[in-house]
């Protein structure tokens, strides 16, 4: 007796819900951050370094990109280099 290509396709979702069941992991492997990432995030943390989202203009962005890119270092260091130079001339 030959099925109906909806009563395999149900039959295939039975068969990994109940795999799932077995395994008891309701959501599917796990998903992990690659080492590396972690291994920088930690190593940010330590220095003392936090996230800070700022919206610029593009036109600020793609100089800002420019100049670290012909100075040969990450943006980080050239944007933190600039806001200490800005901060040390306004006070």
């Amino acid at each position: 007796m030959t099925m109906k290509r909806t009563e395999l396709e149900k039959r295939k979702g039975l068969a990994i819900t109940n795999a799932q069941r077995q395994s008891s992991n309701r959501y599917g492997p796990a998903q992990t951050m690659p080492p590396d990432r972690k291994a920088q995030r930690a190593a940010d943390r330590a220095a003392g370094r936090v996230p800070f989202a700022v919206k610029l203009p593009s036109e600020l962005v793609a100089r800002l990109q420019a100049c670290a890119q012909r100075d040969g270092r990450p943006l980080n260091e050239l944007v933190a280099e600039l806001l200490l130079a800005g901060l040390a001339a306004r006070e």
